[in-house]
């Protein structure tokens, strides 16, 4: 089995207020694709996209991991601030390696079919029992403090879905045909829904890792296209 080696990174107090620091879910995702490098390495992806790579822990060790023989590497985040530190994190643990980063909200801006690894840790804690349009944006205003961006990073709405369920409506156009996502997921996102859902547009879902960490039960999951499927 590969080996992902945990990257460097370096928050000053300022960037603490700022930007998602690494914890149990993000140690979680790095072990899981730790677990599935040799199938990642055999996909030879030729875009490796993370949404809201924070820190930047997870693009720069699998850029580290994979090297230039895979291709570019884009990190897409809302908050600058974590584009900055991503910056950083990479050229920090290796320099010379293909990691650029994007200071936009998801992927709507990208080409069909482009992205042939795509990573989200994203937004899960569920915070309202209602779902509307401007529900989420209403929770961050109410949850936010001494104007941090860090609410963003864990705000997630009805069932802590609203900002994933965004990636998976334009999953189909995102992906190109042998494309891979890994998508981490809270017991409280529902991920047997999420995996019906998937089936009935043409994907199939596979739990890889799970773990039980300070009362979160997290879960990453492998979502590839179903070659018998709709899509």
């Amino acid at each position: 089995m590969g080996k992902l080696d945990t990257p460097l990174y370096k928050l000053s107090a300022e960037d603490q207020n700022r930007v998602y620091e690494p914890a149990e879910d993000s140690f979680l995702l790095l072990d899981a694709l730790e677990d599935e490098l040799n199938a990642i390495q055999r996909l030879r992806p030729l875009l490796t996209v993370e949404i809201g790579p924070g820190s930047g822990i997870v693009i720069s060790a699998l850029s580290k991991a994979l090297g230039s023989a895979c291709g570019f590497y884009l990190g897409v985040d809302i908050n600058p601030h974590a584009c900055r530190i991503t910056g950083e994190t990479a050229r920090m643990n290796c320099p010379g390696c293909q990691v650029e980063v994007i200071n936009m909200n998801l992927l709507a801006g990208f080409n069909s079919g482009l992205v042939d690894l795509l990573i989200f840790n994203p937004p899960y804690v569920p915070t309202s029992e209602v779902s509307t349009e401007t529900e989420l944006e209403e929770q961050i205003d109410q949850f936010a403090e001494k104007g941090h961006d860090l609410v963003k990073s864990w705000a997630g709405g009805l069932d802590g879905m609203a900002v994933t369920n965004k990636v998976l409506r334009d999953l189909d156009r995102l992906m190109s045909p042998n494309g891979v996502f890994y998508l981490l997921l809270l017991k409280e996102n529902k991920p047997d829904e999420v995996k019906a859902r998937l089936e009935a547009n043409g994907f199939r879902m596979k739990i890889v890792k799970e773990r039980k960490v300070r009362g979160e039960h997290l879960f990453v999951v492998r979502i590839t296209r179903n070659p018998d499927g709709n899509s």
